[in-house]
């Protein structure tokens, strides 16, 4: 009998695992906060053997050394990844034994990296499931784009190879368990369902589907923008990452925040969106704690840059930091908890700005005089999908660097949901730009009135 439990983390979209049986585990993958597996080890009363990594990750910082170094397991990492830290290095064909009639099965699946290896779990020698990391995803593969641009095509290839090795080598019923795909910018695409299995994959997967040719050249056609923060992820994986540090930062108070503020620094609001527009501390930017915080401030902020964390709970800050830490970001310079008026001066006022609906903004449209100026901050693919017509397109992820760009006049900005625009909104207004954030999904812009246009 054997045992699969994941730990999902959301925010990232990305899954880790931990395998065993009746006495001793393997982690595959872990996240950089590594509580969480030994809490689901010491639930299943066994011991963390091993630890395992499928490849460098590019899109978090992985707990696996830290691991293997408090439960004193085995880490186990590709023998062709460059590091910096003593490691076991695996190979093609390698098993490594994990209780009485249980072992896991090293297949290497270049694509996502050069190194990729995946991992067979295999119950008295039967192949029961494979931890695909990022090569054969839910659906879809995880991208060949993030290691070198003169790899790219070369790395594409060897996707579609080695995603044809495991369909080629598994059983039909073999459980596809792979990290990347529930969100996460490693996957070339959003996963299709939430589990699969070899033979469900040989019916829908294009890497099982289509010949190598068509296969590349749908890939390539199909990525989009590359989170910045992920330059700073395989350096720090390769190098051996630091424990973790969770305990509450320093707390500031309205004359500290104003400081930094003045001196350049981030300061974030974790407050929802509604929270936010109602009053907020002049030139602080949004990024809810129950958004993709991890994401979209990694993806943004300045790499280094101080970042002072504001945030309603303790709660709602602990939570915010674990999901920092994830991504490199690992020590706010400072936090304060409460609201407005506890982190503003005296003498200071909140700043606020509208939200809107699409109706209310097919409304402002049909008036006389000068028009607004409506800035659609979505991707790339999601604008080629539709757009309202005459509107301005910036990405949110690169806003603000481009805020100049913003024609003069108030703004109206809008994303796919709410989230992004809640982002771009509070970018826009920490500018002093007069902006009204529409917080409604984009599918409703045509029941509004409004006309949409797309790309010729």
């Amino acid at each position: 009998m054997f045992f699969v439990d994941t730990i999902e983390i959301e925010g990232l979209g990305n899954r880790h695992y931990l395998v065993g049986g009746a006495r001793a585990a393997v982690a595959v993958d872990p996240p950089r906060d590594i509580d969480q597996v030994i809490a689901a080890a010491a639930r299943r009363g066994v011991r963390i053997t091993h630890v395992v990594e499928t490849h460098i990750h590019n899109d978090y910082v992985t707990g696996g050394l830290e691991l293997a170094r408090l439960t004193g397991a085995a880490y186990l990492v590709p023998a062709a990844a460059q590091v910096s830290f003593a490691r076991v290095p695996v190979s093609d064909g390698d098993v490594i034994e994990v209780d009485q009639g249980l072992s896991v099965r090293a297949l290497a699946t270049p694509g996502h990296t050069p190194h990729h290896t995946a991992y067979v779990l295999e119950d008295g020698g039967t192949p029961v499931a494979a931890f695909t990391g990022g090569s054969l995803l839910i659906g879809t593969v995880g991208r060949p784009d993030l290691v070198e641009p003169r790899l790219t095509e070369h790395l594409a290839r060897a996707q579609h190879a080695s995603a044809q090795r495991l369909a080629m080598e598994l059983p039909d019923d073999t459980s596809v368990l792979p990290t990347h795909g529930f969100g996460s910018f490693c996957s070339s695409g959003q996963a299709e369902g939430d589990a699969s299995t070899i033979g469900r994959e040989k019916a829908v997967n294009a890497a099982l589907a289509q010949d190598v040719d068509t296969f590349v050249a749908d890939l390539l056609a199909g990525l989009e923008d590359v989170p910045a923060y992920y330059a700073h992820m395989a350096p720090a994986n390769s190098a051996g990452p630091e424990p973790v540090d969770l305990t509450s930062p320093r707390r500031a108070d309205a004359e500290e925040i104003a400081v930094r503020l003045a001196a350049g620094e981030w300061v974030v609001d974790l407050r929802n969106r509604v929270a936010f527009a109602r009053g907020h501390v002049a030139g602080s930017f949004n990024f809810e704690a129950d958004g993709k915080i991890a994401t979209y401030l990694a993806w943004m902020i300045p790499w280094g840059k101080p970042v002072t964390l504001l945030a309603e709970t303790p709660q709602q800050l602990a939570e915010a930091q674990r999901e920092l830490v994830r991504v490199g970001i690992d020590r706010p310079a400072a936090a304060a908890i409460g609201g407005p008026s506890d982190w503003l001066r005296p003498d200071e006022a909140p700043a606020s700005f509208r939200r809107a609906v699409f109706a209310d903004l097919a409304a402002e449209l049909s008036q006389a005089g000068e028009r607004p100026v409506v800035l659609d901050v979505r991707r790339d693919s999601e604008r080629a999908g539709g757009f309202i017509e005459g509107s301005v397109h910036i990405p949110v992820h690169t806003l603000h660097k481009r805020i100049d760009e913003v024609p003069a006049g108030e703004v109206w900005v809008h994303c796919a949901g709410g989230m992004r625009a809640g982002i771009a909104a509070s970018l826009l207004d920490a500018a002093g730009r007069d902006v009204v954030a529409v917080d409604e999904g984009f599918d409703q812009a045509a029941d509004a009135g409004l006309t949409i246009a797309t790309a010729v």
